[in-house]
C-alpha cells in the first residue's frame, strides 16, 4: 500500500472525548518531533499539545514552552500535562560520541524525572529496533519481547540501550508513571540521516558472504501515527514499528538498481575496525552489523491495536533512494561530490581499499 498515511481503525468523527489527554512533545521544533507535534495538534484523540524545545517551531494551535530537555527546570513546564512524547534525541553519525551520549542520556533521564515529579501519567520514548542487535542467527522476524542483545558501546545504539535501561528503571522507581518505548525499524523520512540511510549513498552495497540479508524499513509517517496511539494509551509497553514483512537482498538490489560487493566476514569486520580506530569512518564496527545481518521485527502490539503501516518496504526504499540524490558515502563516512568521484573511480567500493583511497584524498587536499 502507498497511500502515505498509516491507517488506524478507530472513530474520530465525534471530536475529542472529554478525557482526551494534554500531550507534551520534546524536540517539537524540528524533525520527528515537529511531525509528531503537527499530527497530535490535528488529532481528535488529543485535548491539547504542549510543544517543548529550545526555540519555537512552525506549528499553530499548540502551547510553546522554551526549555532545554536537560534542564531540571523542565519539571516546572509540565503543568497540566498528562503525557510526554520524548523525541529530542541526537542520532547523527557525525556527532561527537561523548557529547551525543551526554545529551541523549541526560535528556531522557531529565524527562523521566520531571514527568514523575510533575504528576505526568505516561512517557513515550523513541529508541530503535537496533537495540535487539543484528546477528546472522537472528530469527526473522524478531518477537517484540526478544532480549536486547545490541552491543553497549559508544555508538548511537549504545545511547539507545542506555535510554532503554532508564525506561526500565523508571517504571520500577515511579510506580505511577507508565513508560512506553517505540522501537522503529530502519527509519526513513525527510531529515533522517543515519548509518542505514548512508549505506544507500554508496555506489555498491556491502554484503557478507554466506549471510542472507533481510531489510525492513519504517517511514517516519508510520512512526508518527504509532506514537499517536502510544500517546493516547492505545498501545503501551515496548513495541516495534515498521512496514510489514521484509525485502530479501536480491529484491532490494533490483528495486534500488544497485549491485553488491560481497566480502568474507573476517576481512570485512577486521578492516572496518581498523578504519574506525584511525578515524576514517565514523561508526564503530558493531554498527556495520546492521547493514549485513537481519534485525527484522514483528509489530504485534500495534497490529493488535488496529494499526497498519501506510507504506510497504518497497515504498520506503523508493523514498530513501530519492533522498540519496546528491549524497555520497562509503562505510558511513559522507563524502563531498569530488571525493565520491575519486572513490567510485576504483573497481569497487567496499571496506577493503577505503583507507588508502581516503588517505589519497587527504593528501591531495593538503597539496602533498
Amino acid at each position: 500500500m502507498s497511500n502515505g498515511v498509516a491507517r488506524v481503525r478507530h472513530e474520530r468523527s465525534h471530536g475529542a472525548p472529554s478525557e482526551a489527554p494534554v500531550v507534551a512533545v520534546t524536540g517539537a521544533a524540528r524533525g520527528l518531533g515537529l511531525a509528531v507535534t503537527a499530527r497530535l495538534a490535528a488529532s481528535a484523540l488529543v485535548g491539547h499539545v504542549v510543544a517543548i524545545d529550545e526555540s519555537r517551531g512552525d506549528v499553530d494551535g499548540v502551547t510553546w514552552r522554551i526549555v532545554d530537555v536537560r534542564d531540571p527546570a523542565l519539571a516546572g513546564r509540565l503543568a497540566d500535562v498528562d503525557v510526554i512524547v520524548h523525541t529530542d534525541v541526537d542520532l547523527s553519525p557525525d556527532s561527537d560520541a561523548r557529547a551525543r551520549r551526554a545529551f541523549n542520556v541526560r535528556g531522557a533521564q531529565t524527562v523521566l524525572t520531571a514527568a514523575a515529579a510533575g504528576g505526568v501519567s505516561r512517557v513515550v520514548l523513541v529508541t530503535s529496533a537496533m537495540v535487539y542487535g543484528a546477528r546472522p542467527d537472528n530469527p526473522v522476524p524478531l518477537p517484540e519481547d526478544a532480549p536486547l542483545s545490541a552491543e553497549a558501546d559508544d555508538s548511537v545504539v549504545g545511547d539507545l540501550l542506555e535510554i532503554e535501561h532508564l525506561a526500565e528503571r523508571s517504571s520500577r522507581a515511579y510506580p505511577g508513571l507508565h513508560v512506553s518505548v517505540a522501537r522503529p525499524a530502519a527509519l526513513v523520512g525527510v531529515g533522517i540521516d543515519t548509518l542505514i540511510t548512508r549505506h544507500f549513498e554508496a555506489p555498491r552495497l556491502l554484503a557478507v558472504k554466506g549471510c542472507a540479508a533481510h531489510w525492513q524499513f519504517c517511514h517516519v509517517d508510520d512512526l508518527v501515527s504509532a506514537l499517536e496511539l502510544a500517546a493516547t494509551g492505545q498501545v503501551s509497553g515496548a513495541f516495534a514499528v515498521g512496514s510489514d514483512g521484509w525485502l530479501e537482498q536480491d529484491e532490494l538490489e533490483e528495486i534500488a538498481g544497485l549491485r553488491r560487493i560481497e566480502l568474507p566476514v573476517a576481512i570485512t569486520f577486521a578492516t572496518a575496525q581498523r578504519l574506525h580506530r584511525a578515524g576514517i569512518i565514523p561508526a564503530p564496527v558493531t554498527d556495520l552489523r546492521y547493514v549485513v545481518y537481519p534485525w527484522v521485527v514483528d509489530c504485534k502490539a500495534l497490529r493488535e491495536a488496529g494499526w497498519q503501516p501506510g507504506h510497504d518496504n518497497a515504498d520506503v526504499l523508493g523514498a530513501l533512494l530519492e533522498q540519496r540524490a546528491g549524497h555520497h558515502a562509503v562505510v558511513g563516512r559522507r563524502l563531498d561530490k569530488k571525493d565520491a568521484t575519486i572513490t567510485a573511480a576504483g573497481a569497487t567500493v567496499a571496506v577493503i581499499g577505503t583507507a588508502a583511497i581516503v588517505r589519497q584524498v587527504r593528501r591531495r587536499r593538503r597539496g602533498t
